[in-house]
């Protein structure tokens, strides 16, 4: 039932996300990137990640500990929101006092400052709509939560669409009044989905109590200190270009263009987090096998990203140059390697998830660790030498490792079992690709053709060799999924 339930709800919002996060992505944001120029947008990506370095602040870890807690005990909602809610608004000011000060010490001040300013209360209002959707998930209202995860994205599109594509603010575009688009659709969201909680709860009471926040605060920790290592690992990047290289600005700007692609792509998988978390946490509580659910998650996710990542580095120029004419071999050559970390990153979604939702975050936080130091070190030596291409070359290391030590660590205690045929599976699709695209596309008049007949083959050999199922199709549309337990 919960490999049905899992199905179902996936095509939900995978649809929903499809229609509205990838226009948003590469027709809104590209498309003020385009506008304002490299510099410019590369000086607001800088501040944009180094704002999400301490977002654990914001959070502490309320959300993942909040999603797995009210997935195994749904009836403890009602007495737990009012109280964290009122907890995350003295948050607010702890993060916005510890992410100022550091900004300042950085060197951010001016309209640099303000636009911090502005993104801080941003990364406030986004964590207010996530917290009430780990409410959500965890009730297992997913089809709601569908919908509110692109309702922020919606009001966006509709916002900048007028900026971008009318007359009424005379053709001019700037980059704060983009960031003011985004504190408007991001405020509207937290409002509505407060009231869409609200209709499923009863007697709530918007309170602080000392004695019930420290508790919740320690409970939380491990799962604070992982997104907080997880968050460095990547997002300090374009931070380290910006500071490091003497056109830093141009840098990050370059670096954001192939972030971008690889952010439109991730989507995909993260939805399969948001989704898995609760499920994974129900199934432990009840001492049922997990094995089945990561087996099918992996093997979709896996396939999927495997064809992605592959047909994306192999046309890594073209797909570049579709969005952004005149890019750079540098930017290309960077989306490449970024692209590539799809598939550990994805990897990260299935076996990552499953540790969270067990409590294993002792484990996690030494990984975590090891990411961050290793990717610092990484970013700061290659970065020096080749630029935006070094920090590419980072994340994909980073990524591919810290991805193997979940695997791992999720293999031991759990002793899962995926069989010697998916790894089969797994050859034989990565080497039929290279060999189809190396014996008959590779030089072809119009890349173009080639592209899509080698994303052709990809899709097919995933129904061929078993990573999708006509199984898994006939549980999406099974008619026993369509209802919310």
């Amino acid at each position: 039932m919960m490999q049905k339930k899992f199905l179902s709800n996936l095509l939900l919002i995978v649809v929903l996300n499809l229609l509205v996060k990838p226009f948003y992505i590469l027709g809104i944001d590209a498309e003020v990137q385009n506008r304002v120029g490299e510099a410019i947008y590369g000086n607001y990506f800088a501040l944009l990640n180094f704002s999400f370095l301490l977002n654990i602040l914001l959070d502490l870890g309320l959300t993942n500990y909040n999603a797995r807690n009210i997935a195994q005990h749904p009836q403890q909602v009602s007495n737990h929101f009012g109280k964290l809610l009122s907890l995350r608004f003295l948050l607010f000011f702890l993060y916005a006092a510890a992410t100022g000060l550091a900004g300042f010490f950085i060197g951010f001040s001016g309209e640099e400052g303000w636009l911090l300013m502005l993104l801080m209360i941003n990364q406030f209002l986004v964590a207010i709509v996530q917290f009430s959707r780990s409410n959500l998930a965890g009730l297992h209202l997913f089809k709601t939560d569908a919908f509110i995860s692109v309702l922020d994205r919606l009001l966006l599109i509709a916002i900048c669409s007028v900026m971008l594509w009318t007359n009424w603010l005379g053709g001019e575009l700037k980059i704060e009044w983009f960031v003011y688009a985004q504190t408007i659709a991001y405020g509207t969201a937290a409002v509505i989905s407060i009231a869409v909680l609200l209709f499923q709860i009863e007697k709530v009471k918007f309170r602080f109590k000392k004695v019930f926040s420290i508790y919740i605060l320690k409970q939380s920790f491990p799962y604070a200190l992982l997104i907080l290592l997880m968050m460095m690992y990547n997002r300090i990047d374009a931070v380290m270009l910006e500071r490091i290289l003497p056109n830093g600005d141009e840098a990050a700007g370059i670096y954001a263009q192939g972030f971008r692609l690889l952010d439109a792509v991730n989507m995909f998988a993260l939805l399969f987090a948001g989704l898995l978390l609760p499920i994974f946490a129900r199934l432990i509580k009840a001492k049922e096998g997990i094995n089945e659910m990561a087996k099918l998650a992996f093997r979709i996710l896996f396939g999927v990203s495997v064809v992605t990542g592959i047909v994306a580095y192999l046309y890594q120029s073209e797909l570049i140059q579709l969005r952004y004419q005149g890019a750079t071999a540098e930017s290309a050559e960077a989306f490449g390697y970024l692209i590539l970390s799809f598939i550990p990153v994805s990897m990260t979604y299935v076996f990552g998830t499953l540790l969270t939702a067990n409590g294993s975050l002792r484990q996690l936080n030494i990984m975590a660790l090891g990411g961050v130091v290793l990717n610092i070190v990484l970013n700061y030596f290659l970065i020096q030498s080749y630029g935006v291409v070094g920090a590419a070359v980072a994340t994909l290391a980073t990524q591919t490792l810290t991805a193997i030590a979940q695997i791992i660590i999720a293999n031991i205690i759990f002793d899962l079992s995926f069989g010697n045929r998916l790894r089969v599976a797994l050859f034989g699709l990565v080497g039929i690709l290279l060999i189809t695209y190396t014996q008959f596309l590779e030089g072809a008049d119009n890349p173009w053709n080639g592209l899509f007949i080698l994303l052709g083959t990809g899709i097919i050999l995933l129904f061929a060799l078993g990573f999708i199922r006509l199984g898994d199709l006939k549980l999406i549309f099974s008619r026993g999924a369509q209802e919310e337990e």
